[in-house]
Parts: C-alpha cells; sequence; structure tokens
C-alpha cells in the first residue's frame, strides 16, 4: 500500500514509528506493507517512489526540524504537488486543524479524492466545516474517506457506536471530548484558579497552540460536528452548533457545583440541538472522569445508556487510529 503522509508532527512521526515496529506483524496478520513514498511537512517534503527509510525520514526531522533535508537535493514540494504528481493509493492527513478555512488539509482531501486515492485525516478541519460535501465527494469518486482519529485519539468512539451498537437507533449522546479542558476544570475543583489551572495545562503540553480552539469549546464543537453527520445521519457543519467555552467559568461556580454533588464539566451534547456548554455533572455519573481522559455517553432506543471512557489524544493514540483506519481500507480493497 503506497502513502503519502501530509504533515510529520507527532501525530505523523508516530504512525512512522509504528510502521517501522510493527512491519513484520503488519504483514504476516493482515497482509499490509505500507510504503511511504511522500511525506511533507510546514518547510518542504520527502519522496521517493520505492519507499522512504522511516527511521532515516525521523532523524532528519529531529535534525533539521523538517524532512526537506532527507535526500541530497533539498525538496520543497507541498503536500497538493505530491497528491497531484505521485503516484499513491492512501493519503493520510495529520496537518493542523484550522476551523477558519480548513486549509491546507481541505485541499489535500479534496485533491487526494478527485485523483481516486483513498483518505484517511485525523484532522478535524475540513470534517467540520464541510463534512455532508466531502461524504459525497468520497462516494460520488468511489474512494474510502475514514477519521476515527478526529475523535477520541486512540479510544474507538466512532467505531463503537457505528459498529458495535449496529441495528441500535442511537437517539441522543453527551460527553467530554476535549482533554485539555477536562484537566483545567479537574485542576479548579482541586483549588486551582483559572489561570494557575491554564498555566499548568500549558506546562504539560496538553493546551493547542491558539488556546481558543480548547478554551472556547471549538475542538469540542468540531468532534461534535462529526459525530452527529457520521452517527445521527445529520448534515451539519460548525456554524450550526450553540457553542460556550470554559473561560467564564469561576472558582465560586466550581464551588457551587461541589455543593449539589456535582462537577462542572464542558459537555458537548446532541439532544435535537446541538451544544458545547460548561454543565454541572453528577459525581456518581460514569460521565464524570477527570483529568485528560474523554468520556461520552450514547443513549439507544433499547440498550440504554452506554459510557466509553478513554484518552483523548496522544500521538501514539491518535497514530494506532490511523492504523486502524488503514487495515479497514486494506480489507475494503480485498473484497473488490
Amino acid at each position: 500500500m503506497r502513502v503519502i503522509l501530509c504533515g510529520f508532527g507527532v501525530v505523523g512521526q508516530s504512525l512512522v514509528k509504528l510502521f517501522n515496529s510493527r512491519s513484520e506483524d503488519l504483514y504476516a496478520q493482515y497482509g499490509l506493507k505500507p510504503r511511504v513514498v511522500g511525506v511533507c511537512d510546514s518547510k518542504g517534503s520527502a519522496v521517493d517512489t520505492s519507499g522512504l527509510e522511516l527511521e532515516k525520514l525521523v532523524e532528519v526531522k529531529k535534525k533539521f526540524g523538517t524532512v526537506k533535508n532527507y535526500g541530497k537535493t533539498k525538496n520543497n514540494m507541498s503536500g497538493i504537488d505530491m497528491i497531484r504528481n505521485l503516484d499513491a493509493d492512501v493519503v493520510i492527513e495529520t496537518t493542523a486543524s484550522n476551523y477558519k478555512d480548513a486549509e491546507p488539509g481541505m485541499s489535500h482531501i479534496i485533491t487526494a479524492m478527485k485523483r481516486r486515492m483513498h483518505v484517511v485525516s485525523v484532522n478535524k478541519g475540513p470534517l467540520a466545516l464541510a463534512f455532508p460535501s466531502l461524504m459525497e465527494l468520497a462516494t460520488y469518486n468511489q474512494v474510502i474517506f475514514k477519521f476515527s482519529g478526529t475523535v477520541g485519539g486512540g479510544t474507538p468512539i466512532l467505531d463503537y457506536a457505528k459498529n458495535s451498537l449496529r441495528g441500535e437507533r442511537i437517539t441522543s449522546f453527551a460527553g467530554i471530548l476535549n482533554g485539555t479542558t477536562n484537566y483545567i476544570l479537574s485542576n479548579m475543583t482541586n483549588g486551582l484558579s483559572f489561570d494557575s489551572a491554564l498555566k499548568d495545562a500549558k506546562n504539560r503540553g496538553y493546551v493547542e497552540a491558539d488556546e481558543s480552539l480548547d478554551l472556547d469549546g471549538l475542538d469540542a464543537a468540531a468532534k461534535l460536528v462529526i459525530l452527529a453527520n457520521w452517527i445521527m445521519g445529520m448534515k451539519v457543519t460548525l456554524p450550526d452548533i450553540d457553542c460556550k467555552g470554559i473561560r467564564n467559568v469561576t472558582v465560586n461556580d466550581i464551588r457551587n457545583a461541589s455543593k449539589n454533588n456535582c462537577a462542572i464539566k464542558l459537555i458537548a451534547s446532541c439532544n435535537r440541538e446541538l451544544v458545547v456548554k460548561p454543565k454541572e455533572v453528577s459525581v456518581d455519573d460514569p460521565l464524570c472522569v477527570n483529568g485528560t481522559l474523554n468520556a461520552i455517553a450514547f443513549t439507544s432506543e433499547h440498550s440504554g445508556t452506554q459510557t466509553i471512557i478513554g484518552k483523548g489524544a496522544g500521538g501514539m493514540e491518535t497514530a494506532s487510529s490511523i492504523l486502524r483506519d488503514l487495515l479497514d481500507i486494506r480489507q475494503e480493497i480485498a473484497k473488490i
């Protein structure tokens, strides 16, 4: 399977390490032999149609801060150039989520689909802004579009709701979909001020470079869009979400919630309306998890409410979700 990798940050590098460490077992167990023919980051790219050396890729990135020094001649091909000019089976999109115009991820995904390449994305921007039209484009071009790492990182939230509850009708769901805000609110419950809790989260590397994505609820709203479309069959985008972040949560709010045997959590919910906002959640509710954990409760007609809890982010966790998607694609291709 020939792969083009757009973006080579923590997730991209984790994926390449995963390919390298599990190469024999992936081939023996699943018949999957990923051959990375192109990788780009924000400063350049590395291309080899016979397959790039994965260990060398990671070493070059670590040494120079870019993959463009991989070969003797520095390569300045963009992601779009690679997708247009290289032959590949799958494009993996791991560039940073952008909720203004979703670029460059949107162009990478659209160009790949038009060239009849399958796509795996962990970039939430394109899905948050154009989920319905991207699904239509994938169907029109007869390609597979997978994105299980966009919600829950390594925790298979999307797969669970779509496959494990197959035949059931999910009527509503609610959850903590952003580990950063959950960490901040958990620390405020333990006595820290908002500013101190935010500073601690930043020091640990939990906060996005653009902190508004976490603090103003945009990241949770983007995940809510993906869930609502994929699981509930809606046709919604980011502007359809009623979104309020955690900046205005005070220590008093936390204390008052505590008196009610509750904790304040940033909850994304789909129950007729799509809402992201801080809410009081009973400490006895399975949804009331602490730290950077994510949790989501699906309520269905006959099975009642079921809650999934797991890590929401992390390079290796998200890379494992990409690998799951690639295995699914491999399986689908084998059927044809």
